[in-house]
């Protein structure tokens, strides 16, 4: 299917969906289908094909939950990110976005980061941290368009973004423009982080000596 074809199904017949275990090729594929200026700005640096199909291997085994943009074709051309956070106090879940040229401004963006953040809420986050290249202008006007408060820093823009539901989101059913996506709350993703969350936790506990009785 032509780049024109899959760009033109934006208000119709696409949906946006959480990705299991199986379908992980399907992000390979798609963060492979990035051009130069994309894979730069979604990895921050130079992503040649080895990298991409380690980085898509380890995002099936550390509880990484896609949520993924899908054409009418089977193909994922758009994909969110939220990696859980590291075993350690102070550290924050961190959200991730990747879109491919012929999808940019037409509303994706937002679908996907609106749906990312109801999940990470029902998860019970409080914060979550985003990390772009200084240079990639339209992650961090979405950012921006969320609450993110970003710093610069050796080239990378950092923030995070606070989820206090008294906080009223953006209307990104309106804001959206050409998207009108199917869109899917992915419950079932949630439920499979917090188990994956709450077995590394008994893991770490049992090597640390923390979960022996007293």
């Amino acid at each position: 299917m032509s780049d024109a074809a899959i760009a033109g199904q934006t208000a119709t017949k696409c949906r946006v969906r959480s990705l299991i275990n199986q379908e992980l090729p399907l992000l390979k594929d798609h963060l492979m289908r990035l051009d130069a200026e994309s894979r730069r700005d979604r990895f921050n640096g130079y992503a040649d094909e080895g990298f991409i199909e380690r980085y898509a291997a380890k995002c099936a085994g550390d509880g990484t939950i896609i949520l993924a943009y899908f054409a009418e074709d089977g193909a994922v051309h758009a994909a969110a990110e939220l990696h859980q956070p590291d075993l350690s106090s102070d550290s924050l879940p961190e959200i991730a976005f990747s879109v491919e040229a012929n999808l940019r401004r037409k509303g994706v963006g937002s679908t996907l980061f609106k749906q990312l953040i109801a999940v990470a809420s029902s998860l019970g986050y409080e914060r979550l941290r985003i990390t772009t290249g200084s240079q990639n202008q339209a992650m961090r006007a979405l950012a921006n368009k969320f609450g993110a408060h970003l710093t610069f820093r050796r080239g990378e823009s950092t923030g995070t973004i606070d989820l206090n539901p008294s906080v009223e989101a953006p209307n990104l059913a309106a804001d959206g423009r050409n998207l009108e996506a199917t869109e899917e709350v992915p419950a079932d993703a949630a439920k499979a982080l917090i188990d994956f969350n709450q077995a590394c936790w008994a893991l770490f506990l049992r090597m640390s000596g923390g979960g022996k009785a007293a």
